[in-house]
This record gives structure tokens, sequence and C-alpha cells, in this order.
């Protein structure tokens, strides 16, 4: 594979990375989310990432692929946790029912601010080996100069 199917590839993992901790500031924002227009308390999101194919046809061929099982991140859907919502008593609240429960959303903070971290230090690595390719090419260009 050349520099810039690397490039593309590393451009996919960005993107995804970046829908991956939208989502994860999302379940963090929603945390204590009692009430949706769909009804009930927020859902905790999940982020699947998959395979994705790069560019096809003639433009494969234009930037020289030489690797046909060369593949990209994307995010292939966001799931909705079935966890069960976390019960409270809390009888003045709002949402509270009859007998003065509260369910709010089953998500753990730490576990989230962790997901993000994880989220974060992907981009960064993938920031990193654009850079590192981005000198590589370079350094060719100047040589062949």
């Amino acid at each position: 594979m050349n520099l810039f199917g690397v490039l593309d590839i590393n451009g996919s993992a960005l993107t995804a990375q970046r829908q991956r901790a939208e989502i994860v500031a999302a379940n963090l924002a929603n945390a204590e989310t009692t009430r949706t227009p769909e009804g009930g308390p927020y859902r905790r999101q999940h982020v699947v990432f998959g395979a994705r194919r790069l560019r096809s046809g003639f433009a494969r061929m234009l930037a020289g692929f030489s690797d046909a099982s060369a593949r990209g991140v994307r995010v292939e859907r966001v799931l909705a946790d079935g966890a069960p919502a976390v019960r409270r008593f809390e009888p003045a609240h709002p949402d509270a029912d009859a007998e003065g429960y509260v369910s709010f959303p089953a998500i753990n903070p730490i576990e989230e601010m962790v997901n993000l971290m994880g989220a974060a230090r992907a981009y960064q690595l993938n920031v990193s080996a654009t850079n590192a390719t981005k000198s590589m090419i370079v350094e060719t260009l100047e040589i062949l100069r």
C-alpha cells in the first residue's frame, strides 16, 4: 500500500473515533436524564465499529493501491444499551412514579470517562500516524527533488 492509502485509512479511523467520543459525551451529558421524547429515561449508547472499503474503481486505481484487501474504519451502528434503568427513591422528583421511585439511566460516569479517554487516545495515535505519513511523503519529495 502506498502512503496515500495509509492517509485514507487514518482519516477513516479519525472520523470513527470522533463519532465514538461524541456518543460517549452524550452518554455523560444524559446520565441524569429521566425523560426523553421516546418516553422513559435516556438509554446509554454503544458504538459498533466495522470495516470500510476504501475508494473503489478508478479512484482506487489512480491512488495506486496495491493491497485490494485494505480496509478503513467506520461506525457500523450505534446501539442502545439493554441494561434496565436504575430506580431511586425520590418522591419529590417530577418523574417519580406512584411509589416515589424515579428511573435513571444505567450510566456509570467512571466507565464513560474511561471510554472517552480511550477514544481521545486512539484519536491522538491516529493523528500521530497521519503526521508520520505526511513526513514520509515530504521526505520522499525532497529526495526526488
